[in-house]
C-alpha cells in the first residue's frame, strides 16, 4: 500500500483511478466490502484502487464533538493496508478544505489530481462545502468529466439481518461489553492498545498473578469487567485475562486495565501491547477479602483458557 498524506506528493494523476471516500472508523466488514469492491473495480479497468480518508476526523476539525473513535489513526491505516488497496490518501482535515465547494473538489481534486474514473460510494455520502455534494452531483459531472458513479449497497448487520453495519452500532457494543457480537461486525475482535507503566505492584506480590498495567491508546473502552483476552507482545502472542475498571476490593478509585499474561515471564515495561477482547467473563466485583479475590482469578483464569482454546488458541499461546 501506498500511503499519501498530501496532495503535494501526487505528481501525476494515478492510472484510471477509482476511488472510495469515507473516515472508515473500525475499518468493519462494511467498510471492506467497500474497498474489495474497489479493488475489484480497478482491476477490471486496469486501475489503481485508491481510498480517501482524513486525520483528523472532520467534525472534529470543525470543532463539533463527536464520540470515542473505534479505531486510532495508525491502527486504521494498518487495517486499511492489509485490504489490498493501492494507494491510501489520508489528508489533513481543517477549515480551509471544509471550505473547498463540492464542485471544486470533484473536479480539481478527484478527477485532475488524483485521475478518477470511477467512485464507489455508500447511498447516503454527501460531501464538499456545507456537504452540498452528493450522488446526483457526482453522477451530473461524471457525465461531463468522463467517470462512473457507482453506488454501494449497505452491508447488512447479521444478527438482524435488517440494520446495515456501521461504526455507530459498533461503537455501542464494545460500550456495553458485546465483544463477541463485535467481533462478528468487525471481522475480528476489538483490539485495545496501549503502553506498560509501573503498577500498584499488587497483582503478582498480593495476589499471586502478575499484571501488566496498561496505559490505554485507544478512545474506545469496553465496558468495565473482566475478559479473555490474547496479547501480542514483544515476545509474541499469549492468551490472558484482562480487568478493566477499578478493582473495587482494593476500594483507591483508580481506573485501570491491567493484563495477567498467562505462562509468561519477562520485563515488558516501556513496551506497547495489543489486546484483543475475545469474550466477557463477568462484571467487576468487591470482594470481603483478597483471599477470595485471588480464588475468583483463579477461576477466571481457567473459563479464559476453556473459551480460548474453543476459539482455536494454543493451550499456551497462539500464532496469529
Amino acid at each position: 500500500m501506498q500511503l499519501v498524506e498530501s496532495l503535494d506528493q501526487i505528481r501525476e494523476p494515478f492510472q484510471n483511478a477509482v476511488i472510495t471516500i469515507g473516515n472508515f472508523d473500525g475499518v468493519h466488514k462494511g467498510h471492506q466490502a467497500l474497498l474489495k469492491q474497489v479493488i475489484s473495480k480497478a482491476k477490471k479497468i486496469s486501475g489503481t484502487s485508491v481510498a480517501l480518508t482524513f486525520e483528523p476526523h472532520p467534525l472534529r476539525a470543525l470543532g463539533i464533538a463527536t464520540p470515542p473513535l473505534i479505531t486510532r489513526h495508525d491502527q486504521k491505516m494498518e487495517l486499511m493496508g492489509a485490504s489490498g488497496i493501492d494507494v491510501v490518501i489520508c489528508l489533513r482535515f481543517d477549515k480551509d478544505f471544509a471550505a473547498i465547494s463540492a464542485r471544486d473538489f470533484i473536479q480539481k481534486i478527484l478527477v485532475d489530481k488524483i485521475g478518477m474514473k470511477a467512485i464507489i460510494i455508500g447511498p447516503d455520502y454527501t460531501f464538499g462545502k456545507d456537504r452540498a455534494g452528493n450522488i446526483d452531483l457526482l453522477k451530473e459531472h461524471g457525465r461531463t468529466l468522463g467517470f462512473e458513479t457507482i453506488v454501494a449497497d449497505w452491508i447488512k448487520d447479521p444478527a438482524s439481518k435488517t440494520h446495515r453495519i456501521s461504526s455507530t452500532r459498533i461503537r455501542q457494543i464494545v460500550m456495553d461489553g458485546q465483544v463477541e457480537q463485535a467481533r462478528q461486525f468487525l471481522g475480528r475482535h476489538y483490539q485495545i492498545r496501549g503502553k506498560v507503566i509501573k503498577g500498584r505492584s499488587r497483582g503478582g506480590s498480593q495476589l499471586g498473578f502478575p499484571t501488566a498495567n496498561i496505559k490505554l491508546h485507544d478512545e474506545l473502552c469496553p465496558k468495565f469487567g473482566v475478559y479473555a483476552v490474547t496479547v501480542e507482545t514483544v515476545h509474541g502472542p499469549f492468551m490472558g485475562v484482562a480487568n478493566i475498571g477499578y478493582s473495587p476490593t482494593f476500594d483507591d478509585h483508580i481506573f485501570t486495565i491491567e493484563v495477567h499474561i498467562l505462562d509468561f515471564d519477562h520485563d515488558i515495561y516501556d513496551t506497547r501491547l495489543r489486546v484483543n477482547m475475545v469474550a466477557r467473563l463477568r462484571d467487576e466485583k468487591k470482594f470481603a477479602n483478597i483471599r477470595e479475590l485471588s480464588d475468583q482469578i483463579r477461576k477466571d483464569i481457567e473459563s479464559a483458557k476453556e473459551i480460548l482454546i474453543k476459539n482455536g488458541f494454543a493451550t499456551d499461546r497462539y500464532i496469529s
